[in-house]
């Protein structure tokens, strides 16, 4: 396969199907190094035809916590109290820029992805 510019719908299925025969190819092989090159050029169609939404940030705080088997306690150290974080996820209060500096630098979290505006629950 020629690398080229993934251009339509119909290179970008080619590109897919030449990425899984190359997906095997031996570290340092002309294979693996094309499959490199193939590989940015398949993202870069993708991210301007395929647009991501970053999630929204107590959606994504709640799938982290499933994913490492946290606890709303394990949050306290970042969020504050445990009625603090009960607020925080069940969404009465937003998260503050302190907590998002927290829980980026203590738990490896984008910050990008915590600051994104969410709705929070109407107060009764």
């Amino acid at each position: 396969m020629e690398l080229k510019p993934i251009r339509t719908k119909r290179d970008y299925e080619a590109a897919l199907k030449q990425a899984e025969a190359w997906w095997d190819a031996p570290t340092g092989s002309p294979k693996a190094e094309r499959l490199d090159v193939l590989t940015l050029l398949i993202e870069d169609y993708e991210s301007r035809h395929f647009p991501m939404e970053p999630p929204d940030p107590i959606e994504f705080l709640l799938f982290i916590m499933e994913q490492r088997g946290l606890a709303r306690k394990d949050l306290e150290p970042f969020i504050g109290s445990r009625a603090r974080v009960a607020e925080v996820l069940n969404r009465v209060r937003p998260l503050s820029l302190e907590m998002i500096r927290s829980l980026a630098e203590g738990l490896g979290l984008p910050a990008d992805v915590l600051v994104k505006r969410y709705d929070l629950r109407q107060a009764a």
